[in-house]
């Protein structure tokens, strides 16, 4: 029914069923300084992330188009209406990068570009939005290194390179945004995706309400080294201010963002945070709250380093807010997460992670209430009806199972599955209260 759809005067005809009365601009979600809004009413959400929503969208042996819908239908049961999804892989030589990819350095996939297109025709059925992703500091999806390593005669670094300590992959990932002809080339992919046209719903992705927004990069960090970072903060920011001004060009419909962490990603120097966000075509800010990555707590020890983890957590995520406010820009905390009690099996326990989800979920709450810049969370990740596949939970090349862990992680270290009873029932809550807020 979704195939075939024409366009008549930039509407799809045939389409208002899914995606309601095509009359306005505000069938898209819009900024009203520090808030989001869709429809002429406020816009908070709750979201996770789902990087693999394509590849189970894809008519090939690794997509499951049957298990996607499922997925769909499990988490807007749930109320989560904002998914924030991978929109760009890079086939490259890294040791820990997906081997299915949306492009070469030639060539784009058009099975998984479908899948894609799949998703976002699902997600529209569902009144779902979209964030997509369009490139990666981290090399598990290829990303920056690989678009440098097509066009620097062939060299990357491995994170995790024993020859080349934390933070020198930081810092060479970072040599990006100065390198004309790895922009050039991210850029005219981003173009493509901007043009490209939905092969089931026959919509143009500039023109599809589904897209909340443009992600330029996931995690686009400053780089690692502080002799290195300093001398470069002038690239970083022209690249935000580029590459947003670029999609602006051809898309009118849509926000734009960055992907940053925030704070961390950007050594810790607020002013970078904010100069990185006040560019007038960035339209909200992003951060990220990741404990064990950042040495809050301790695995081992769980029960004594929590109280810090979170102390420091709540910390964050008012200190984002109060960036946003100096900004006049909506706020979104799109990535968080925090282990298990025990493992990565579904069914163990998630004390912990029940509480720290807790804690955020109420900042949000409270600064809604309030009627702050907080629009919205991701947590990461949906692992929904996924399993490990390894006794190992380690990701290998032809895995097909998507736990929400990228494939340089243990597979279910930060997936919520669909069997988590106690942590379904608190995204569920929150769901229903963010809404009530209005």
């Amino acid at each position: 029914m979704l195939a075939g759809a024409v366009l008549t005067g930039g509407c799809a005809s045939g389409l208002g069923s899914i995606f309601g009365p095509i009359d306005s601009d505000d069938r898209f979600v819009q900024v009203q300084g520090q808030r989001l809004v869709l429809k002429g009413k406020t816009y908070r959400f709750a979201g996770t992330n789902m990087w693999y929503g394509a590849y189970l969208g894809a008519p090939t042996a690794y997509g499951d188009r049957d298990r996607l819908r499922k997925e769909l239908d499990t988490l807007a049961a749930l109320g989560v209406t904002n998914l924030r999804v991978l929109g760009a892989s890079e086939l490259s030589p890294l040791k820990n990068s997906l081997t299915t990819t949306f492009r070469t350095a030639t060539s784009y996939n058009e099975d998984l570009l479908a899948g894609l297109d799949f998703l976002l025709a699902e997600m529209g059925k569902r009144d779902m939005k979209a964030v997509i992703f369009l490139n990666n500091f981290w090399e598990w999806s290829g990303g920056m290194v690989t678009y440098q390593y097509w066009t620097n005669g062939g060299r990357y670094m491995d994170l995790g390179d024993p020859a080349h300590p934390w933070p020198e992959f930081a810092d060479f990932s970072a040599q990006f945004y100065s390198s004309p002809k790895a922009v050039a080339l991210y850029l005219q992919y981003v173009g493509d995706m901007i043009a490209r046209r939905n092969s089931f719903t026959g919509v143009p992705y500039r023109d599809d309400p589904t897209i909340m927004a443009w992600e330029l990069a996931n995690e686009p960090r400053v780089g690692g080294h502080e002799a290195f970072v300093l001398p470069h903060l002038p690239a970083f920011y022209a690249w935000i201010s580029h590459s947003a001004r670029f999609i602006k060009a051809r898309d009118t419909n849509h926000l734009v963002t960055t992907g940053s962490e925030g704070l961390r990603g950007c050594l810790d120097i607020e002013d970078v945070v904010v100069k990185a966000h006040a560019i007038r075509e960035v339209d909200y800010m992003t951060f990220h709250l990741w404990p064990l990555n950042w040495s809050w707590i301790d695995l081992k020890d769980l029960s004594g380093t929590y109280a810090q983890a979170e102390a420091k957590g709540r910390d964050h995520v008012r200190q984002h807010i109060a960036i946003a406010g100096r900004l006049n820009k909506p706020v979104v905390s799109e990535e968080f997460g925090f282990p298990r009690d025990n493992g990565y099996a579904p069914n163990t326990p998630t004390t912990f992670r029940d509480s720290f989800f807790n804690m955020i979920f109420a900042e949000v709450l409270d600064n809604a209430k309030g009627g702050g810049p907080f629009a919205g969370t991701n947590f990461w990740t949906w692992g929904g009806a996924g399993r490990a596949q390894h006794d190992d939970y380690r990701m290998r090349p032809g895995d097909t199972s998507y736990v929400g862990d990228p494939p340089q992680e243990p597979q279910g270290a930060n997936s919520v599955f669909d069997c988590d009873v106690s942590t379904l029932e608190i995204i569920r809550e929150h769901a229903a209260a963010l809404k009530a807020v209005g």
